[in-house]
Order: structure tokens, then sequence, then C-alpha cells
């Protein structure tokens, strides 16, 4: 089993930066896929990106591709989401999760830390 605890949410205003870190407890963290997601309000969780277990693989939604980038510190348990470029229909409630790789489905979840974007 793998806990997971999402951070670094906030409020930003339209064009602002976030990075968020989900922290991981459990063994064999280091073998997992990673990946983060997000739901708003009154929608479905949707898929954001996702990391291979060493880090050297990504994949992500359309919508945030070249403004949101994974990444992954094996050694620290730690996954990040950094964001640039922030819009309003960023805002959402946002996950980590372990990810069969290849898919854009998650299981383990964490808490989720919300991010707020204001235009």
């Amino acid at each position: 089993q793998v806990h997971l605890v999402e951070s670094g949410g906030g409020l930003v205003q339209a064009g602002g930066s976030l990075r968020l870190s989900c922290a991981a407890s459990g063994r064999f963290f280091s073998s997992y896929a990673m990946g983060w997601f997000r739901q708003a309000p009154g929608e479905e969780r949707e898929f954001v990106a996702a990391i291979n277990w060493r880090g050297g693989t990504t994949y992500y939604t359309d919508s945030v591709k070249g403004r949101f980038t994974i990444s992954r510190d094996n050694a620290k348990n730690t996954v990040y989401l950094q964001m640039i470029d922030l819009k309003p229909e960023d805002t959402a409630v946002y996950y980590c999760a372990r990810v069969p790789w290849g898919t854009r489905r998650g299981d383990s979840w964490g808490q989720g830390t919300q991010v707020t974007v204001s235009s």
C-alpha cells in the first residue's frame, strides 16, 4: 500500500505559477508510475499527467502540455507538478495517485490540494 499526501495548492492569479508536491509513504514507491489528476466543482475527476517509475518518461493531457511538468524524486518519495501560466480553468482539487503505466487511471488516492486561479 502507498499513502499519499498532497501539498502546495493555493490561490494564484491567472498567469501565475505553483508547484504541487505529493509525499508518499510505504514500500516500493520507486517501483510505481505516478500521476496527477484534478477535479473541478461539478465535474468528473480527470487525468492531468503521469511519470514512469524511473522518471524518464511522461505524458500529459492536451490542455496542460507546455504549461505543466511532472517530475519525481525517488530518494525523497515525492512526486511534483510544476504549473506555469495558470488559467482560471485550471481551478480544481488536485490529487496524486499511482497509475498503471500507459493508462489515465489512478488508485491509492491522496486527500487532494485545492488550486484556485483568479482571472
